[in-house]
């Protein structure tokens, strides 16, 4: 086993709001220089440039994780991370099928699907930026139902995060870690919430200076969903090393 650098959450161009320079090999560039060995790509509420990502990874030494970031009804945002790019379009599709409205480029700008090399295959024309129809609850059975990690998005912030929209933790509610933003640090949101689930901090990049700004470190085999699952439960020696986790 060894150490690897996380940063479980960045969005490519896909997702409102995201600049265009984060194609996916300008991602993968920049998370070497920042020696980041997995990656979690979660656009929202979409996993369409997965699939470039894992390509522009290909001659890197860094596992791209298959992700999405759902937006519940109660607009919250929970990322869901996998293995299978398969299980993330599998959940995709029911996303989609919950998911009204349509991009308004004006206001929230392009969401192209891309290719490895940035190049543009089409636009995606539903609202991403938008809240789906499902409940939280909902969500997070979904993704774990798909085989994946269920992780509460950046709960130190106000907008769009389960502190935020519910003001507490739903008892019983089966997340399987709790993200906190590049503004807090671990040990401040340890006292401050007091979860006993992991904290796993992460970027939420928007553009490529953003990548790597807050990441987790793990002690795992190899970097895929599968490893991680086990070090969230300090399972077969795999652990989360953020200083909390002894």
């Amino acid at each position: 086993m060894k150490a690897f650098r996380a940063d479980l959450h960045i969005h490519t161009c896909l997702s409102p709001c995201a600049e265009l320079e984060m194609s996916p090999r300008g991602i993968i560039r920049t998370a070497s220089e920042k020696e980041i060995d997995i990656l979690g790509v979660c656009d929202h509420n979409s996993a369409e440039n997965v699939s470039a990502m894992r390509d522009a990874a290909r001659p890197f030494r860094i596992s791209v994780l298959a992700g999405m970031e759902v937006t519940s009804q109660e607009e919250v945002h929970v990322l869901g991370l996998f293995d299978s790019l398969d299980s993330a379009l599998g959940l995709q599709e029911i996303v989609y099928a919950h998911l009204p409205g349509e991009n308004d480029e004006d206001a929230f700008g392009l969401q192209p699907v891309v290719n490895e090399q940035g190049e543009v295959l089409r636009f995606n024309e539903k609202l991403l930026i938008g809240a789906t129809t499902l409940a939280l609850e909902e969500v997070v059975s979904l993704i774990r139902s798909h085989g994946g990690l269920a992780i509460a998005s950046h709960i130190d912030r106000e907008g769009f995060s389960i502190i935020g929209q519910l003001g507490f933790i739903p008892d019983g509610l089966p997340l399987d870690a709790l993200e906190t933003s590049p503004a807090m640090p671990v040990e401040t949101a340890r006292q401050k919430f007091g979860s006993r689930l992991p904290l796993t901090p992460a970027s939420d990049a928007h553009r490529l200076e953003e990548i790597g700004r807050a990441s987790t470190s793990f002690w795992l085999v190899e970097g895929t969903v599968a490893e991680i699952r086990k070090a969230l439960v300090r399972q077969d020696g795999r652990k989360v090393m953020n200083g909390e986790e002894a």
